[in-house]
């Protein structure tokens, strides 16, 4: 008897979805910082035993869209609702429990078993924890509750396990020997990302998409072009920084991730190119792999 499924993480932005996600899979496959809409993609992080496959998926999160970047976003998370065996809804003791009813109403009409996780429980008391669980109880009366604390790895060997009851039997979805779906140079782009999101402030992170031009790997070292694209000149300037030193700092920050990443030897160069308003541009959109229907 083998099971295989698909477990679909969804939920409002900063709720500690991309930290569940690496828990559940055990190792680093999303990006993590503490702001807001970090993870753009829909991201499969794959556990294979011989027994089982279990297809981890890491969502945006949802919101009420303000450009096009944000609709595909929005597009990711739904259509995590859809394929879902198991959905993750994951919510904390920090957030308005109605803070996103419109994608909450979708959660309550999934029919596949919903597990509601309830993070940052360390945060909160004993009494007020209850009184979340029953308000909870109400608006998803279907999902079984689970207090955890991905930081703190409380109650993640519990969700492990419960996941593991609920998926159907079946063949392997993809090779055994599988991590994700993403190729090399997409977590490249992610950890590119995940450090503008670290080192600059305001909006500039959010205006800015990365793409690789190049991934050569030769057999002591890989050799990578990278773009990073921005949407107006102020914001190429702030990117490259007096003298060059803020992209330099970024580039060295990202290529020691990177040599971790792929446990080789790294030569990086990164570039800055202005897209005038790519976040609203369809065409742009699509190019860098964003669904928009």
């Amino acid at each position: 008897m083998h099971k295989s499924g698909f477990v679909n993480i969804v939920g409002n932005p900063n709720v500690g979805k991309s930290t569940l996600m690496n828990l559940l899979v055990g190792e680093k496959i999303s990006i993590i910082t503490s702001k807001a809409q970090t993870t753009r993609h829909r991201i499969l992080g794959i556990v294979n035993t011989d027994d089982y496959q279990i297809v981890y998926s890491d969502t945006p999160g949802a919101l009420r869209p303000n450009y096009k970047l944000q609709e595909s976003m929005l597009n990711f998370s739904e259509s995590a609702l859809n394929d879902a065996d198991v959905l993750l809804y994951m919510t904390d003791v920090i957030e308005k429990i109605d803070k996103n009813e419109d994608f909450l109403q979708k959660v309550q009409r999934v029919e596949a078993p919903v597990l509601l996780l309830i993070n940052k429980i360390d945060q909160t008391n004993q009494k007020d924890l209850e009184a979340m669980v029953a308000r909870w109880k109400e608006l998803l009366p279907k999902a079984e509750i689970y207090p955890i604390s991905a930081l703190n790895k409380f109650n993640i060997d519990v969700i492990k396990k419960r996941i593991l009851e609920l998926i159907p039997e079946s063949p392997p979805y993809f090779e055994k020997d599988a991590l994700t779906d993403r190729p090399a140079r997409f977590f490249v782009t992610e950890i590119i990302r995940e450090k503008a999101l670290l080192y600059y402030q305001k909006e500039i992170p959010y205006s800015i998409e990365v793409v690789v031009e190049e991934f050569k790997e030769e057999k002591d070292i890989i050799n990578i072009r990278a773009l990073i694209i921005v949407e107006r000149d102020t914001q190429k300037g702030i990117v490259i920084g007096h003298q060059g030193a803020a992209l330099k700092k970024l580039g060295t920050m990202a290529r020691k991730n990177i040599e971790r990443f792929f446990n080789k030897k790294v030569f990086l160069q990164i570039f800055v190119k202005v897209e005038k308003d790519w976040r609203s541009r369809d065409n742009i959109l699509r190019q860098f792999g964003y669904r928009l229907d």
